[in-house]
This record gives C-alpha cells, structure tokens and sequence, in this order.
C-alpha cells in the first residue's frame, strides 16, 4: 500500500474516531442527564399527587377523576393506584407514541428510569401505594434530534478536515513524488538532481541521493578527463592540438565509406611556406603560437561551414575537412578572411597557399590527396595567399542545379524510402539490432545516404527525410518483427515541430517504438545539450532506445549527459581501428566502456574490419560490434 493512501486512512480513521467517540459521550451524557431529570420527574410527581389524594375524600370517583386529570395533562406512561394488599384499585396506561425515532436507535439508548412511587394516606391508615412514570418518547426524540444535529455538525468539520487534509497531502506527496521520480532515475543509473523540499525528512533523503549524483558527475568527470588526454596523446598533435595525419585520414577514410552527410565536402590542404626561417625569426614558442592560431582559425572555418575537422599532415601542411555539400567558392572566400584575420593577429607577414577540392562518397584518400598536393604546388608558385581548387571533370554530378536536387529529392521521398541493414552484433553472435541507413531512388537507381545526405541538408529537408525514415523503419519492425536503428540529422535535435511529429507516430505504434534505436551523432547532441535533452524527454516515454554515434573526441562531456538515460554509445571508427595491436587504444575503450556500463549504458564499436579487432573489443568489455568485418550468424 502506497505511503499516501496510508496517510488518507489514517486521517479517515482519526475522524471517524472522533466522531465516534465524541458522539458517544454526546449521547451518553444526554442520557445520563435526561434519566436523572425524569427520575426526579417521577418522584416529585408521586409524591405530589399523593399528598393530593391524602388531602381528599376517598371515594373511588374522586379518586379516578383526579387521576385522570394528571395522566391527561402530564404526558405520563403510567399511573397506578394499588391497595396495600396489591389490587389494583385506578389504572391509566398510555401506548407508546409515534415519534419517527428509529426502533434500532431506541433499543441502543434505552432509557432506564425507574418509576416515582408514594404513600396515599387516609387519616393515619394507609389507603394505596401510588406508581408513576413519565413518558420516555420526548425524551427519545430529544436524544435523536440532538444527535442528527450532531452529525451534520460532525459531517461539515469532516469535510472541512478532509479538505485541509487533501491540501496537506498534496503538499507532501508533490516532493515526496520528486523524490521516488528521483529515486527511480538512479535506479535506472540516470543520476539526476532535484531541488531540496521543506519537509525535513524528505529533504534530507534528497540531499543524500544529490550528492550521490553529484559524486558520480566528480567521478565520471575525472575519469572521462584521464581518458582524454590519453586519447589526445594518441591521436591529436602535441604542439597545436589538431589531430595528427594518421587519425585524420582514418576519419577521412572513414566519412568516404559512411551513409552520412560526412561522405562528401570539400578538402582544404594549407601550407605554412617556409615555417624554418619563420621559426628563426619569430623564435619557437611565437612560432607554436602562430601553428595554433592557425589551427583555431581553420577549426572556426570548419564550423562556421557546417562542422568538420582539422589535421597537421606534417611540420608546414595541415589539412581541413569540411562536412557535406558545399560551394567551393564560398569556402574559398571563407578561407581566406579567416587567414587574413590570422596575419592581422600575428602582426607579421606569412606564406600560406591553399588548395581546395570537393570529395564524395566512393574516393579514396589517396586519390584526393595526389590531387591536392598538385593544386597546392601550384598554388605556393602563385602568392602567399594563393588559393587553387582541383578541378574534376570527369566527375559529373547527378543533377546541376538546385532545383533539380530539391525536386528529386521529394519525389523520391514521396515513392518511398528504402533502408538498408547492417548487424550490430555481441560476443555470442547475436543481433543486438540493425543499422538501417535510408536509399533513395534517384536518376532510376538506389543511392546510399553518402551521396544525397549533403544535399538533404543544404536544402533543410532532414525533418522530411528523417520522418519518411522512421515511418518506413516502424513499418519494418511491424512486418518482420526486427529491432532497426535508425540515424537522426542535425537539425532533428533543435525542430520541436518534428520532434512532436515523431512522438505522434512512436506513440500509434507504440510495440515497434520499443524495438526502434535512435542514434545522433556525438557532436551534434553535445553542441546543443539543451535541445538534445528536450529530444530524450520528448521520446523517452516511447520505448525508443536513444544513443550518440561517433564517439571519441568530446568523451570528456559524458558527465553531462549521465541524467539522460542514453541507451548506447558507439564508438568512432578511429579508436577501434587497429586496435587488436595497440595498447593505447584499448586502454582508452576499456576505460569508456567500463564508464558507460557504470551509467547502464550499452558500449558498441563502429568500423570493425577484421575478426581480430572485434575479438579484441569483446575482451576489453565492449558489449556489441558493427562494421564492414561483421557478419550476422
């Protein structure tokens, strides 16, 4: 039984207690009282009509003509006259009134009231022993009366007392609810906060379990810390804090082979000319100060164009990977404000060519960057400044114009979306669930989500993508009764419009919504925390299981997200890469692992090549793999 109905019994039985209690004193008081007084009555009454009869002649009719007139006027239920040998010599008996007093009410507060008796004397001869008793029906109707009235006083009090009550529960069950909401959180390793309420207790089982959550956000902060300087040790440059050339063509490689708006953009290879008389000039630590102005300046381009990354390929040439379909143009005069902003702040003159070239999904690193080694010798022959695009001829787009893009795209929305299916399996080769990266048809062939994405989001049609997709995955789930997981774009996490649509559709179906993950990419949930936990609440009610995708460079922010109630985290493909044969590396997944099992959260990796690697991370504690080296038993 639940704590408050316990508190509304109780306040129930305390008044009906009252009442009863304060009711029977009521009435046995009045009792009491009213036998007294018709006990006195009688006597008095007795005595008075005897000394009457004392005082009289005594013949019989005198007699019963007196005794009448005092039954008839003195509301009696018996006066009896007896001789002193016991005849009966005047007798009135009165029968019992109808007063509309309950016979059950009657028998419970009968009246024990003895009759008044007295000597009628003749001269010094006792003539008769006289018996008198009152009516006891005004006096029952009397006790009723009081006691209805007692009642409806009693029925009003309780009602203003349950009233007050209700008002007093309701102030209590609003924190104590807070609390068992929080409590549950935790049990769910969700370990949110909650405001402190005014009851003492209360308040003092809130501050324990906040402190709980604020010891695991310390703990899950400094381990999440330890594991990303490990990870920058590993894969980022030491000087400037970009990611060195062997994990950012890992990420290169890896955006070339995804079903994501990461598999085309454009490439920047930038050059700093000369950096040893630089370095002789300015001197070493001006110089690093300069490498990272220049890497802060390219990571600004990168995320004013709509997110990316930044590499140091070697000593003088970095490069800059821009996410999604872009104008190689406007990139262009992005560029290069963002280098003249660069020169402005260093305060001395700098060589810094570039060259540009568009990728999409199906090249390959090697082949982009031959071309951009040529265009940027060219360029470092033409000015300081000198920006070259690689041109491609031979690569001709699907469609030419904007329009054309747009009108395809929703026609092929409107036919029909079709998703594709890739295990995600755990170490006893089951299947945890599918991921199903949307196709759609266009220029009469099935095209992979690398080559369209770019353009879904250049022209905001994500939310139309995105609902088509979950339509199609519940549909599925329906029908074949698999667990498929779907990826939402960026824009999903700030539409509040699409996101009330989704929960309409996870709603009708609400069977499929269980078996449906929900993943987003790392970055685009943690640069709008806000917006991302609205989505988590907004569909947590659903079933659905929501996860990030990607992860690797922002893992210090888990501790931010350890009241959402993530379902799973996927690890980026340049952390699993190789890892069979790098130490570093499985330490960094151990450690991401084991604190993502400490907030109940699923630990899965992306981008498994070979059966050696995903051994490897089942033996580090990772509970599911995915990848082109993974294959569904």
């Amino acid at each position: 039984m639940s704590l408050i109905k316990q508190l509304w019994l109780t306040v129930i039985l305390i008044l009906l207690l009252a009442f009863v209690g304060s009711l029977a004193v009521s009435v046995t008081s009045t009792q009491d009282y009213v036998e007294q007084e018709m006990q006195i009555k009688n006597a008095d009454n007795a005595n008075a009509l005897a000394l009457s009869m004392t005082q009289m002649e005594k013949d019989d009719v005198s007699i019963e003509l007196l005794v009448a007139a005092q039954f008839d006027t003195g509301h009696y239920r018996l006066i009896e006259l007896r001789s002193p040998e016991g005849d009966v010599m005047q007798r009135r008996e009165a029968e019992p009134l109808d007063d509309g007093v309950p016979d059950w009410f009657v028998d419970l507060v009968r009246l024990d009231v003895a009759p008044g008796q007295a000597v009628v004397q003749d001269g010094w001869s006792q003539y008769g022993t006289l018996t008198l008793a009152s009516q006891h029906d005004a006096a029952y109707r009397s006790l009723w009366q009081s006691t209805l009235k007692m009642a409806a006083w009693f029925a009003l009090v309780g009602a203003i007392s349950l009233l007050l009550a209700w008002w007093i529960v309701r102030t209590i069950r609003r924190p104590l609810l807070e609390v068992v909401s929080q409590a549950r959180s935790i049990s769910a390793r969700r370990f949110t906060t909650s405001s402190e309420p005014r009851t003492l207790e209360l308040r003092e089982v809130v501050q324990a379990m906040n402190t709980l959550s604020g010891a695991v956000h310390t703990m899950l902060s400094e381990e999440t810390g330890k594991l990303d300087q490990l990870r920058r040790r590993l894969q980022e440059d030491a000087t400037t804090g970009a990611s060195n050339r062997t994990t950012l063509l890992e990420h290169l490689q890896n955006n070339l082979d995804s079903d994501s708006q990461r598999a085309s953009g454009v490439l920047i290879m930038l050059r700093l000319v000369d950096l040893p008389e630089v370095n002789e000039r300015l001197g070493r630590q001006a110089t690093d100060d300069v490498l990272r102005a220049l890497v802060n300046h390219l990571t600004q381009l990168a995320n004013e164009l709509g997110g990316g990354e930044v590499g140091r390929l070697n000593g003088s040439d970095f490069l800059v990977i821009v996410h999604g379909a872009q104008d190689i143009e406007h990139v262009s005069e992005s560029l290069k404000h963002q280098l003249t902003l660069l020169c402005d702040a260093v305060g001395e003159p700098l060589r810094l060519p570039a060259a540009l070239s568009e990728y999409t999904h199906g090249d390959t690193p090697s082949q982009r960057l031959a071309a951009l080694d040529g265009a940027l010798a060219d360029a470092e022959g033409r000015g300081d400044m000198a920006l070259v695009a690689v041109s491609d001829e031979a690569r001709l787009p699907l469609y030419t114009t904007h329009e054309a893009w747009r009108s395809a795209l929703i026609q092929s929305m409107e036919a029909g979306v079709a998703l594709a299916r890739f295990p995600v399996v755990n170490a006893r080769q089951e299947v945890v669930h599918f991921e199903a990266p949307s196709r759609l048809e266009l220029a009469g062939e099935w095209r992979s989500a690398g080559l369209f994405m770019p353009w879904v989001a250049r022209l905001q049609l994500e939310d139309k993508l995105d609902l088509a997709v979950a339509e199609r995955a519940l549909a599925i789930i329906e029908s074949d009764q698999l667990p498929l997981g779907i990826n939402l774009s960026g824009r999903a996490v700030s539409d509040m419009a699409f996101i009330k649509a989704l929960r309409q559709r996870l709603e009708h179906a609400p069977e499929a919504a269980r078996k449906l993950w929900i993943e987003l990419p790392e970055s685009t949930a943690l640069h709008d925390l806000a917006s991302f936990r609205l989505l988590c609440r907004e569909l947590q009610h659903t079933g659905v299981r929501i996860g990030l995708e990607h992860v690797g460079s922002e893992f210090t922010r888990l501790a931010d997200l350890h009241d959402l109630g993530l379902a799973f985290l996927k690890f980026d493909a340049s952390l699993v890469s190789g890892v069979d044969q790098a130490f570093d590396q499985q330490t960094i997944l151990r450690g991401m692992a084991t604190l993502a099992h400490s907030l109940g959260i699923l630990a899965i990796a992306e981008g498994v090549k070979r059966p050696e690697e995903a051994e490897t991370l089942f033996d580090l504690g990772l509970d599911a793999v995915t990848g082109p080296g993974v294959k569904a038993s």
